[in-house]
C-alpha cells in the first residue's frame, strides 16, 4: 500500500488540510494514477461549505498525471499512458450512457461521498476510511479511481494545460455548443467569465455568435474574455441590458449562459431578463448549498414568450469523446488552454489559492504535486 500527500476536507465549514494518506493498489478495473496536476475549481469548495457530502473526503477533481498502475481486467490501459480524470465516471451500460446521456451516468451517485463503484474507499487514515470527491481525489498525488473515470490523452498534451479538460473546458465549451446550441450570427450573453466562463466565450465564438457580450465584476476577467474575442464586456448587469436592449432595438439575446461560481435567484433572473422570446437561458452555475432555491422566475412570462431554461451539468459531454476532441483542438491552436493557467501553487499552499480565487485573482489556478512532469 502506497503512501501519499493530499488535501481532504475532515468536516464541513472546516478548511483543507494536508495530510499523508494510504492508497490502496487497483482492485479489478481500477487504475492508480500519479495526478501530478490538478486545477482549483471552486466545486470542491461547494464541497466545503456544504454539498452534503460525506466527510473526511480527499478533494479535486480536475487532475491529470500518469498511469502507475492497472488492476485486473484493464486492457486499454497501461503504466505511462496520460490520462485525464473525468468528473463524471461513464460504465456505457446504463440507461443514462446508452441514450446519448453518459454526463449523467450512474455511476456518478457518490461524487459526494468518494465512494468507489465497488462500495470501498480508495483512502485510509488509519481506521478512517476516505473517499475521493467525484470519485478521483486528485489533491492526492497518488490516487486509486476507477477506469470509468479516465480518459486517455495524446502525450504531447502538456498535463499542466491537459488537466482543465477534467472539468471547466468541456463544462464551459459544451455550455455554449451542447446546452445553448449557439448557431451562427447568434447574440449571445455569458454572465461570468471566470474558469468556466472563459471557455463558454470560446466555444460561442467557435459556434458562430456573431454578438458576444460579456458580464462579470472582476475587470481582469472582462480583460481575458475580450483577449479571447469576446465583442462587448461590461462589469453590471445594468449597462449589459441597457446596450443589449439598444443594439437589438429590445430583442435582447438569442442564447444566455450564467457561469457564476455561486449562483443566486437574482442571477438566474437577471440572465431570464437577458433571453429574447423564445431564447435559451442556460443554467451552468451552481450555489454552496444544492437544495437553495436559486430559480425564481415568472412561470407565465416563460411559457408566454416561449422561454427555455436548461440546467447543465459537465456542458452535456461525453468524457470519452470530448476529452479527446477537445485536447486536438489545442493541439490545431483552434482552443487556448495556456493562458487560463493564472496562478501555480503547491498543495500546501491550497487555502491561498481559494483565497485567490474568492478574490477574483484568477481564471484558473492549479496545484503542481511534487514530482510532477
Amino acid at each position: 500500500m502506497r503512501t501519499t500527500s493530499a488535501a481532504a476536507l475532515f468536516a464541513e465549514s472546516a478548511d483543507w488540510e494536508v495530510v499523508e494518506l494510504e492508497v490502496d493498489p487497483p482492485r479489478a478495473g481500477e487504475v492508480e494514477v500519479r495526478f501530478d496536476y490538478v486545477g482549483l475549481c471552486r466545486s470542491d469548495e461547494h464541497l466545503r461549505f456544504g454539498s452534503a457530502g460525506r466527510f473526511p473526503i480527499v478533494g479535486g477533481h480536475e487532475g491529470a498525471g500518469v498511469v502507475e498502475e492497472v488492476g485486473p481486467g484493464v486492457t486499454d490501459l497501461q503504466p505511462g499512458d496520460h490520462v485525464v480524470g473525468s468528473i463524471v465516471p461513464t460504465c456505457g451500460r446504463c440507461r443514462w450512457c446508452v441514450t446519448g446521456l453518459p454526463y449523467l451516468c450512474d455511476l456518478g451517485a457518490n461524487a459526494l461521498t468518494g465512494m468507489s463503484p465497488d462500495g470501498s474507499f480508495p483512502f485510509h487514515r488509519g481506521h478512517q476510511d476516505i473517499g475521493g470527491f467525484c470519485q478521483l481525489g486528485a489533491f492526492a498525488h497518488y490516487a486509486t479511481v476507477s477506469r470509468a473515470s479516465l480518459v486517455r490523452i495524446p502525450t504531447d498534451v502538456p498535463l499542466d494545460l491537459a488537466c482543465l479538460l477534467g472539468c471547466c473546458v468541456p463544462t464551459g465549451w459544451g455550455s455554449a455548443v451542447n446546452a445553448a446550441r449557439v448557431a451562427p450570427g447568434e447574440v449571445v450573453a455569458i454572465i461570468g467569465v471566470g474558469g468556466v466562463g472563459s471557455f463558454a466565450v470560446q466555444g460561442a465564438l467557435a459556434a458562430g455568435a456573431s454578438v458576444l457580450a460579456c458580464i462579470d465584476t472582476e475587470t481582469s476577467k472582462l480583460h481575458y474574455a475580450a483577449k479571447l474575442g469576446a465583442h462587448l464586456c461590461y462589469p453590471s448587469f445594468d449597462e449589459a441590458a441597457a446596450a443589449l436592449a439598444e443594439s437589438t432595438h429590445g430583442v435582447m439575446a438569442d442564447k444566455v449562459i450564467v457561469a457564476v461560481g455561486n449562483m443566486t435567484a437574482e442571477t438566474t433572473a437577471q440572465g431570464f431578463a437577458l433571453t429574447r422570446k423564445g431564447g435559451t437561458l442556460v443554467l451552468t452555475g451552481m450555489s454552496h448549498e444544492p437544495m437553495a432555491e436559486t430559480v425564481k422566475l415568472p412561470g407565465t412570462i416563460m411559457s408566454a414568450w416561449a422561454k427555455t431554461v436548461v440546467g447543465v451539468l459537465y456542458g452535456l459531454c461525453s468524457p470519452q469523446h470530448d476529452i479527446p476532441m477537445l485536447a486536438e483542438l489545442w493541439r490545431r491552436g483552434q482552443l487556448n488552454l495556456a493562458d487560463a493557467v493564472t496562478s501555480r501553487y503547491a498543495l500546501e499552499d491550497i487555502r491561498q489559492g481559494y483565497e485567490d480565487l474568492d478574490d477574483g485573482k484568477n481564471i484558473r489556478g492549479i496545484i503542481e504535486h511534487k514530482g510532477g512532469d
